[in-house]
């Protein structure tokens, strides 16, 4: 079978994370295994925008690119193939849709375009989102309870209830940068606690998404046509390339510090990095940008 043919199936996805458990149950322990195989293995990343391809919503086209063919995704890919794994394992899952944090307007953006899951595991709810990548990435699910400090490598999640709203917020620790020129780095979050999404639990198809991404992909202002970004969990932090600058981030949780390891890369080196650091094949000429937004590692 070539890389572009066949249908999905989950032994392709389970073989690409790294699964190798009984994929017969549908509770907590597995949920939190694959979530977390599936940060550890498939990159966040919105490369194609800067290789002049068109992300598109069709899943068949996501299984191809994420399962087979050494790529990752934002979270309308990522998010989407999860969704689909999920209840091809039988489990209980609802998408939802998010607004995520704007720091430079302090407030969420406008567009509802951030895919995430509810997942229903024996009466009880939870929050499934495999990529928003670099140290908002959570590893596990979260359960969907108000108020509650909920520890990850990352640093305390919470998901605090407003209203109708729910709103995510994660407390982590200082950012200790190992190279002098990136002290200043605008990449360099400073913030100890800070609001990543906020999201209602109105149920979405995919169709709600669609026109999300076209504007995502198209819109000047949007953070993803001013950044490329690449970003991988590893099992002591993270590392991500954006625009020329790579880093890999190690959660030092004993010593209440994130040391951030940053250098920027030359042209010649970006498809090494890109392979060697994150198994990522690009087909087309990757134009890194790293315009001055909100976003942060």
């Amino acid at each position: 079978m070539s890389s572009s043919e066949g249908k999905m199936n989950l032994e392709e996805y389970f073989q690409r994370i790294g699964f190798d458990g009984p994929c017969d149950k549908m509770d907590l322990a597995t949920l939190m295994l694959v979530h977390k195989l599936h940060v550890m293995s498939i990159p966040f990343e919105n490369l194609s925008i800067h290789c002049g391809e068109w992300i598109t919503m069709d899943l068949e086209v996501i299984f191809n690119k994420l399962v087979r063919s050494s790529r990752g995704g934002w979270c309308l890919e990522n998010n989407y193939l999860f969704g689909w794994v999920l209840r091809e394992m039988g489990f209980d899952a609802t998408t939802l849709s998010s607004r995520a944090f704007n720091s430079i307007i302090n407030d969420f953006g406008a567009l509802d375009s951030h895919l995430i899951h509810k997942v229903i595991i024996d009466g009880k709810a939870y929050i499934a989102d495999v990529s928003f990548g670099v140290s908002s990435q959570i590893w596990e699910p979260l359960e969907l309870i108000s108020g509650k400090d909920q520890p990850q490598a990352a640093g305390v999640f919470r998901l605090v209830h407003e209203g109708e709203i729910w709103v995510l917020e994660k407390t982590g620790r200082k950012p200790e940068v190992l190279n002098p020129e990136f002290a200043k780095s605008s990449l360099v979050n400073r913030k100890e606690t800070k609001q990543i999404y906020c999201f209602t639990l109105e149920p979405r198809q995919v169709d709600h998404f669609i026109d999300k991404s076209q504007r995502l992909q198209k819109d000047p202002a949007s953070l993803f046509t001013n950044k490329s970004i690449c970003s991988l969990q590893t099992p002591t932090g993270f590392k991500a390339l954006i625009g020329w600058t790579y880093s890999e981030v190690t959660y030092k949780l004993e010593e209440g510090v994130d040391v951030l390891d940053m250098r920027n890369v030359t042209e010649d080196e970006i498809d090494v990095v890109l392979k060697e650091q994150f198994n990522v094949k690009l087909q087309n000429k990757l134009k890194p940008v790293c315009n001055k937004t909100f976003y942060t590692l």
